[in-house]
């Protein structure tokens, strides 16, 4: 059992140290907006989702209701449901509902590619090992940057605040230079959040629902320009267009 820890804490290392550096940015940002380095490291403790929750602190910050933070959080972070049922797949008995629900808690985009990626048997401990530093990295990092929020110079927290957007930019353009459809649907929800922002639609609709909105219209736009096949009993899918 010690092994297979040891086997997740190697695996899981590179992805708490890359978490650390984004959610010292996230600590910067909930500092910047008055909430306490304490708030903000409980927010990365019992979340774990980096899209989630820096939208989901435009919605705070912004005194949005409750339903509208709940709508954004649905949206954004509906992919994770789908990821839980993949990796399900590969539990087997000794995954108890308990155990289940400690992993599907730690269930990352990372951390669902390394455990999707291993050749060897999933284990709880080996689970356990590859979610302890991400968790750790996560909240630790939030933490360090909230405090360092509130003691640098107002230049240097706005600096560090563009790492936010140098990370969305890295997670989207990879995607869109290899595929015309993804292309395609990061044009539309840029199109949909200019429409919100640049016109009176902004005093009527909140951030959060703005948020909502532009992700399931240019979800929608891309699910009928380029539908997937439906694939045969034991086949692949392919897109319908390229």
């Amino acid at each position: 059992m010690k092994s297979e820890y040891g086997a997740g804490l190697r695996d899981g290392l590179a992805i708490g140290v890359g978490y650390f550096s984004v959610s010292f940015t996230f600590g910067i940002l909930a500092v910047n907006g008055g909430l306490s380095p304490l708030i903000a490291g409980l927010i990365s403790l019992t979340n774990m989702t980096s899209a989630g929750q820096f939208a989901g602190l435009t919605v705070i910050l912004a005194h949005g209701p409750l339903v509208e933070l709940a709508l954004t959080q649905l949206v954004i972070n509906l992919r994770y449901a789908l990821m839980s049922l993949s990796l399900s797949q590969r539990l087997g008995p000794e995954f108890t509902t308990r155990r289940r629900m400690l992993i599907a808690f730690a269930n990352t985009d990372e951390i669902f590619a390394v455990a999707m990626g291993r050749s060897a048997p999933l284990t709880p401990a080996y689970m356990y090992g590859l979610a302890a530093l991400p968790i750790l990295g996560w909240t630790g990092g939030t933490v360090v940057g909230a405090i360092a929020g509130a003691v640098l110079s107002p230049a240097i927290r706005s600096a560090l605040g563009v790492a936010l957007y140098s990370m969305f930019i890295a997670i989207v353009v990879p995607p869109m230079r290899r595929s015309k459809p993804v292309q395609a649907v990061v044009v539309a929800a840029v199109i949909v959040s200019c429409i919100f922002a640049w016109t009176p639609l902004s005093e009527a609709v909140g951030s959060g629902f703005a948020i909502v909105i532009s992700t399931l219209a240019a979800a929608a736009l891309g699910a009928w320009l380029f539908p997937m096949d439906v694939p045969p009993e034991g086949g692949e899918g392919k897109e319908a267009a390229q």
